[in-house]
């Protein structure tokens, strides 16, 4: 959440930072601003809504003449969204400037400490503390005073900071919330993510927790917390610029959606190998994997979901007991991890903070961890004991589709070849598997095929007041990521159900008219959701079903059919979740709301 972009160099450094935080923009933000330095002055212009708001306030950037600067969308924790609480945030004299993603937990100590030194505040940010704290303990040093400063802070922070003191100079820091730093020909950049300075240069650093970057044009040199240098090892970004592109599309929802047949592809192909499933980067051995005796997946959101699958999956094919735990709740549950035992944590980013914070957890337990992440170098890439990547590429929308796909990719593998590895499964049903997983990306290509008539359907649905959707087994799983994409993108509340739990309650707000998404992939339960939907049609529900080819009997009974096509049934969630990412995807355009940007969400939230 939030976004960050810094630039230096030789050139107007507004129209840079504008730019970026454009392609920022899917982290989601209420407000957003800029800092400038002129050569004699810091200058700053800060707007609420939009950032064409901010654009066009600064007619392109063109008001705030100067070459080093640093910006900041904002969404909003601390404080209403406003002026006066949009970043970046000065001292009085103006003489430094700082934005800031993440969360001060000791603010109001200082905040109170300061106020008895004189220090007057202007808005209701913990931001503003940090500020003040650099203002009240500056001694002409930058980097010393960035460390003390740093040292009495608690949270987490990514941080750009200007100091009038040091013309063309940007320092910048972080701790539990992401930050990177690019650099160019004469130019350096500090950003939130890859896609804000994807189009000015490939080589960036991560930096890691609790260290600090100096940038004065070309030169970029990285400190410890204590001051001391450390050296850093660039990486070069191989993404296609267009990825982080609509091309053509009107929305990047839309667009990553028709990416979803790749993105399966580019995770499935590496790892499928003369007929054998070999994942390079998992670095566990056999012996390690027949010594797993417990598994708890943790992650938040669509992640989460993927994770409910993944359970299905996993003790079905690999025998080994699945715990499924929402991220916020491990880390404060206490949880029981005995030896044996491993946690495996998806997330999207590899920043999300109570991902990060549960894998700390266990980590610190001794527990042994896996990451099952999309970002190569994120925290919880490089602190996890383990890791498998996903190969969506750069995903903007806020709604996320095709990572999601990718991350289901994962857990099939990852439980087939556990499967394996354990004897639980021969050879044929290896082969067999490993055949149906294939045809996933065609079979989604053809799914895909079939928009317009989901369009035509969600357009009947557009004032839709409550949705609710019913599956068992893995189709619930499938019902609980359907209902997440309705309502975040159209603002419809949606709920899933597992079918059965019907009569405990939730049958009584079936009435004329409400719509039912019923999910009925799984063989061996169809007729018992089949049951289930009798019951809500008597109740005058409209019934839409998801269920696999040749299943006419449910013609029956529902309104609309949507069909799969035919594959093994673990894997049915890749295929049937399809059109249910259309049918939110429509019935939110079709409120005449964006669906890359819902109200309130953010892409990557790394604050809790």
């Amino acid at each position: 959440m939030c976004g960050i972009v810094g630039f230096t160099g030789e050139t107007q450094a507004a129209p840079i930072l504008l730019d970026g935080l454009e392609k920022l923009e899917y982290r989601g933000y209420d407000s957003a601003g800029l800092a400038v330095y002129d050569g004699k002055k810091i200058n700053v212009a800060k707007a609420v809504g939009h950032l064409e708001v901010l654009y066009n306030q600064t007619h392109g950037g063109s008001t705030l003449p100067g070459t080093c600067g640093i910006g900041h969308t904002r969404w909003a924790t601390h404080g209403e969204p406003s002026v006066c609480n949009a970043h970046p945030h000065t001292n009085k004299d103006k003489t430094i400037a700082v934005v800031h993603n993440g969360i001060i937990e000791n603010y109001l100590y200082y905040k109170k400490y300061l106020m008895k030194k004189g220090y007057e505040f202007v808005s209701d940010t913990d931001t503003e503390v940090i500020v003040h704290l650099l203002d009240y303990y500056y001694k002409g040093n930058p980097l010393e005073t960035i460390t003390t400063v740093l040292s009495r802070l608690e949270g987490s922070y990514a941080l750009g900071i200007l100091f009038a003191d040091c013309p063309g100079e940007i320092f910048a820091a972080r701790k539990d919330s992401p930050l990177i730093v690019g650099a160019a020909e004469n130019a350096g950049f500090i950003a939130s993510d890859v896609p804000a300075i994807l189009k000015y240069t490939r080589t960036v650093y991560y930096l890691q927790n609790e260290e600090i970057a100096h940038l004065k044009g070309g030169e970029i040199h990285f400190y410890n917390i204590d001051g001391d240098e450390v050296q850093k090892e660039p990486r070069k970004i191989d993404w296609d610029i267009h990825a982080a592109e609509k091309e053509g599309y009107p929305h990047f929802m839309l667009k990553e959606m028709n990416e979803e047949p790749k993105a399966v592809s580019d995770t499935l192909s590496p790892r499928i190998k003369d007929g054998k499933i070999v994942i390079d980067e998992l670095n566990m051995t056999d012996e390690q994997i027949r010594a797993v005796k417990k598994i708890f997946i943790v992650a938040c959101g669509s992640a989460y979901h993927t994770g409910v699958t993944g359970k299905y999956v996993m003790e079905g094919l690999a025998r080994i007991p699945v715990e499924v735990d929402l991220a916020s709740e491990f880390r404060y549950r206490n949880p029981i991890l005995e030896e044996g035992t491993l946690v495996i944590v998806i997330s999207q980013s590899g920043e999300t903070a109570d991902s990060l914070a549960a894998l700390r957890e266990a980590k610190s337990r001794g527990i042994a961890t896996l990451g099952i992440i999309n970002v190569v170098g994120s925290s919880i890439a490089r602190e996890a004991d383990n890791v498998m990547y996903t190969w969506a590429g750069p995903e903007i929308a806020v709604a996320t589709t095709k990572a999601y796909s990718t991350q289901l990719i994962a857990l099939y593998l990852l439980s087939i070849h556990f499967a394996e590895v354990r004897g639980k499964i021969s050879a044929d049903q290896t082969a067999g598997m490993i055949e149906d997983l294939k045809q996933l990306p065609e079979q989604i290509s053809m799914l895909l095929s079939h928009q317009t008539s989901i369009q035509k359907f969600a357009n009947r649905y557009l004032a839709a007041e409550h949705v609710f959707f019913i599956g068992r087994g893995i189709d619930y799983a499938i019902s609980l990521e359907g209902s997440l994409k309705l309502k975040e993108i159209s603002y419809i509340h949606s709920e899933a159900y597992a079918a059965g739990e019907l009569k405990h309650g939730t049958i009584s707000l079936i009435e004329d008219g409400r719509l039912v998404v019923a999910v009925m992939t799984q063989p061996q339960l169809f007729k018992k959701t089949l049951s289930n939907v009798v019951e809500v049609k008597s109740r005058g529900a409209f019934v839409m079903a998801v269920t696999t080819v040749g299943n006419t009997e449910v013609e029956k009974v529902a309104d609309y059919v949507i069909y799969i096509p035919e594959t093994n049934p673990y894997f049915a969630n890749s295929l049937a979740i399809i059109p249910l990412q259309l049918f939110g995807y429509y019935v939110s355009i079709g409120r005449g709301l964006d669906p890359d940007k819902p109200r309130n969400l953010a892409k990557s939230v790394t604050v809790e």
